[in-house]
């Protein structure tokens, strides 16, 4: 909207998202300039001539050949928006609940690890923002930040701590301890990533942080179980980073061990002994069986997503798999959405098949790299405006209102030219 009095106004429990079109169009007026594109193509080539090599490399790659990256952008190609006339969008809001919050918008910050390789206040400022702006944080146990760090700066922001989980219980249980001590009231084990998946130029460049400049990372050496392990190993954070770096995350993140089904009780009875009770979640659900299965244990949510293409090269499309898996268990289980989110269409799109929140990850990511917390307000209001002018322009008024009769669907042979779905 242009008009910032308008009925609107009187109807909204969020900001108008759009307005912040209208401050964009406004600046050359006061000697001012928006501060840079928000195109997702427009965000990949700055992202790539700010950052280093191996940080442009960790931020893009994808597993394989990417074939799994172009079938998430084909599959959001072939969902088509019905746009509706004379609706009374003077009422419309974007705000929504999730798990007893009240956030802005059903979107959410994906959980991302060691953001200091993109901008030196990593996971703080996204962390800033998104309290700033009432949406979903969630904090990867690969960050660069501690977790204690990450919640001060969420201040009362909702938040999800997402875990890759240890084989060593007693440090799972103490990263477990402080996300809740620290206001982290979802857990989110991610169940796609026990190893990182071969990714072609992250390999010819030897490009693995942890092993190099990061180390370990405050989230790691803030942690009371493994600087033990470290004493243990005869190790010194200070004269040894490389060697702490390998210690924790070939041990407890990235470790290639897998674990199974029948671990998951486990994890979950610490979770809710430790929290109270609080929800716990799985991340990277592609197949029904497995969404069937979690049901069946009794998790509280679950993620579709195939970790944006960077795990399994030729795997399904996340937003195939969601409408597989919301038509089979979508009134039992609470089901997000997080894979190739490129713009507010995508959003509801996501919506739309059935999702009931969406996790963004390379927009802020690359807003980030190029413009550290600003850059990430911008990217993110961008996004907020859009999606409310979206709503606005195709007559949706609230995202209850979103749903299958919102789109039509081509059949799943329908296909996108590669070189238009790069991003």
């Amino acid at each position: 909207m242009s008009d910032p009095v308008n009925p609107n106004q009187e109807y909204r429990t969020t900001p108008q998202w759009g307005l912040y079109q209208r401050e964009n169009f406004w600046k050359p007026n006061i000697g001012e300039m928006p501060l840079f594109s928000t195109a997702p193509e427009d965000l990949e080539r700055l992202a790539e001539e700010k950052l280093t090599q191996g940080g442009w490399y960790y931020s893009s790659c994808n597993a394989g050949n990417s074939w799994t990256h172009l079938a998430n952008r084909q599959a959001f190609y072939r969902h088509r928006i019905i746009p509706r006339q004379l609706v009374d969008t003077n009422t419309r809001d974007t705000a929504m609940e999730i798990f007893g919050h009240k956030i802005a918008a059903p979107v959410g910050f994906a959980p991302i690890g060691i953001n200091r390789i993109y901008h030196p206040t990593g996971e703080i400022s996204v962390a800033k923002v998104a309290q700033e702006l009432n949406l979903v944080y969630s904090l990867s146990s690969a960050g660069s930040y501690s977790i204690e760090d990450v919640g001060k700066a969420n201040g009362n922001g909702p938040r999800f701590f997402q875990l890759y989980q240890s084989h060593d219980e007693e440090l799972c249980i103490s990263m477990l301890e402080r996300a809740h001590k620290s206001g982290f009231d979802v857990c989110m084990l991610t169940t796609d990533t026990w190893q990182l998946a071969w990714r072609h130029h992250d390999v010819a460049t030897g490009n693995y942080a942890f092993y190099h400049q990061h180390g370990a990372g405050d989230i790691a050496l803030q942690d009371p179980v493994f600087l033990k392990r470290v004493k243990e190993a005869g190790l010194d954070p200070k004269k040894d980073p490389k060697e702490v770096g390998a210690k924790w995350i070939d041990e407890n993140i990235w470790h290639g061990k897998a674990h199974s089904w029948e671990k998951l009780p486990w994890v979950i009875e610490q979770w809710k002994r430790i929290s109270g009770g609080k929800p716990f979640c799985l991340k990277g659900i592609q197949s029904v069986p497995d969404a069937k299965r979690a049901v069946e244990m009794g998790v509280d949510g679950i993620v579709v997503s195939n970790h944006a293409g960077r795990q399994v090269d030729g795997a399904i499309a996340s937003l195939d798999a969601l409408e597989e898996i919301v038509d089979a268990v979508g009134n039992k289980i609470y089901i997000m959405y997080d894979t190739g989110i490129r713009g507010a269409s995508d959003v509801f799109k996501a919506l739309a098949v059935g999702a009931k929140f969406v996790f963004i990850g390379r927009l802020w990511v690359w807003a980030l790299s190029i413009g550290g917390e600003a850059g990430v307000r911008h990217v993110v209001k961008g996004l907020l405006a859009e999606f409310d002018i979206l709503l606005n322009v195709a007559g949706y008024r609230n995202v209850e209102e979103i749903n299958r009769d919102a789109i039509r669907s081509l059949p799943n042979s329908s296909s996108l030219i590669a070189e238009k779905a790069r991003v």
